[in-house]
């Protein structure tokens, strides 16, 4: 073994949270490595060319949590960041009809009112009330939480986090208390009456979360959803031109401009820790890289049960780090397409791409999202699933050859471990077949305009991507890993209880989602205590 290399800190991961953490650190006046276990950099923010002439947003594919301070801080627009606009909201595709939300208000209240002129009423109201709420979500989701047992600066942050919900009146008070505990569901019935609007705003509830939509806290993940913006516009999505991988070049060509040293191919083996410090990482193949303090972008359960020795974590720690849970229920697919679907409740089925810029939605009715977690909870997988459907190049004309189109599919609900024992290699290609026929169901040309296909089933995410669970937020937004709570009481503030070792992913605060809030707000954290 040859001399260790020597950094300020080594990150461990270079995902979106990994390079952003880096950026910020190399721009702190430190020496900087980035250490990531594939051949290439980007994580879940990756765009890959998955049939010929044909690119895509491998696994996480819209636009809207990414911090409007990160892009801004990081210089990412200069670095060739460009996120465009939708038009378009959700298509909501419905047994022989279908409910379009644009963004033009009046149209999406008419929309409405096809079904339920009382909720077409409300609407403005259950949307500006929400969006009160994500604003003062943003704002908290831009500083680490106040911890249990912290002293001063975690009193600030209390007193700080208290006026922020002080700001928000009466209302909105208990309108944020409601959507943190209440499930989706219940908080829907409370506004709507109409299966189909319940149905859109259901799945923000249980996407990427392995839940029904009557599941306490479930309204929680539709604020988180909520809380993004693309172009100053809240709650808005977009699309960034090139895929989402457009987003990690961008912030790998910015930290190498400030310095970052970013080496692909280097799995990390485990954690240095010496009299109780983490002071660097050893590489599966014998390379030592030594530092100040190391910073993890890995899920919290895989970095304390393989690359951190126990003895050195505390116990009640480690059981938390054991029974941390991490399930998605996601699979994920890339199509490449000859031709626009065409839905038969168009006129004429046409591919009109005023509806069809945002996301395609299969799930009528909060019954049938209810519908489809019971089928994977007893069975594995979804018999109709929720699917979420986008056509980036109905804006990006980049990505595929003319005319023809690329479809990002994601899919509710699958389970990681399949009830029966056997493994999604022995399923991936059948159920792909099935989500295929539950499009072509309500577009008859969709399944003949498949000419090629890029699978991943919970079991490809989690080895290629080493997401436990295939768990695309590193650990599910439930109540009791959320906030001060996550990953642990005690450590929400990025610093993991072995000193110098903290967490910049998206298993810390906020939480998961294309933000770069994880690694931001540890980076800033790093800094206090190196400085």
């Amino acid at each position: 073994m040859g001399k260790a290399e020597e950094f300020d800190v080594i990150v461990i991961g270079g995902g979106h949270n990994g390079l952003t953490c880096a950026g910020y650190l190399a721009r702190g006046g430190l020496k900087v490595k980035v250490v990531e276990r594939r051949d290439v950099i980007g994580g879940a923010a990756l765009t890959e060319e998955f049939h010929p002439g044909f690119r895509n947003s491998v696994f996480s594919y819209l636009v809207s949590l990414l911090s409007p301070k990160v892009i801004a801080d990081l210089e990412l627009s200069r670095y060739g960041l460009e996120i465009m606009d939708r038009t378009s909201g959700s298509f909501s595709v419905l047994e022989g009809d279908h409910l379009w939300l644009p963004r033009d208000g009046a149209k999406a209240r008419a929309e409405v009112a096809r079904f339920s002129k009382a909720d077409a009423d409300v609407l403005p109201e259950f949307e500006d009330r929400i969006a009160h709420v994500a604003e003062a979500l943003r704002a908290v989701a831009e500083d680490a939480p106040p911890d249990f047992g912290g002293g001063w600066p975690d009193l600030l942050r209390l007193v700080s986090l208290g006026n922020r919900v002080r700001k928000l009146g009466p209302q909105g008070q208990a309108d944020l208390a409601d959507l943190m505990s209440m499930s989706v569901g219940h908080y829907l019935e409370r506004w709507f009456e109409s299966d189909p609007i319940k149905g859109i705003f259901g799945f923000e509830g249980v996407i990427g979360n392995f839940a029904g939509p009557y599941q306490a806290g479930s309204a929680y993940v539709l604020l988180h959803h909520a809380f993004g913006q693309v172009n100053g516009r809240t709650g808005a999505w977009g699309h960034a031109k090139g895929g989402m991988g457009a987003i990690t070049q961008a912030l790998a060509a910015s930290a190498k401009a400030a310095g970052v040293d970013i080496e692909t191919e280097a799995p990390v083996k485990e954690v240095i820790v010496e009299k109780g410090k983490a002071v660097g990482v050893a590489l599966e193949d014998g390379r030592v890289f030594r530092g100040r303090g190391v910073a993890s972008n890995v899920n919290p359960s895989l970095l304390f049960g393989q690359m951190v020795d126990p003895a050195v974590v505390p116990k009640e720690f480690k059981r938390r780090m054991d029974t941390w849970r991490s399930e998605s229920a996601t699979f994920r697919m890339n199509l490449a397409l000859s031709e626009a679907p065409r839905f038969s409740s168009l006129p004429g089925g046409d591919a009109d791409f005023a509806y069809l810029n945002g996301t395609i939605d299969i799930c009528p009715s909060l019954d049938y999202i209810q519908n489809a977690f019971d089928d994977a909870r007893a069975g594995g997988w979804a018999k109709r699933p929720v699917i979420s459907m986008c056509l980036p190049t109905t804006l990006d004309d980049t990505l595929a050859p003319e005319g023809c189109h690329v479809m990002s599919l994601f899919c509710q609900h699958f389970r990681r471990h399949l009830p029966d024992g056997t493994s999604w290699d022995d399923h991936r290609e059948a159920v792909a077949d099935m989500i295929i026929d539950t499009v072509d169901h309500y577009a008859p040309n969709f399944k003949a305009a498949v000419v090629g296909r890029q699978i991943n089933s919970p079991l490809d995410i989690e080895r290629k991507l080493n997401m436990v669970g295939g768990d695309i937020f590193h650990g599910a937004l439930h109540l009791d890993q959320i906030f001060s709570m996550r990953p642990a009481p005690g450590h929400s503030d990025h610093r993991m209880p072995v000193p110098g070792l903290y967490l910049c992913g998206s298993g810390a605060h906020p939480g998961g989602g294309v933000t770069g809030l994880p690694g931001r707000n540890a980076a800033l954290e790093i800094l206090r205590d190196i400085k």
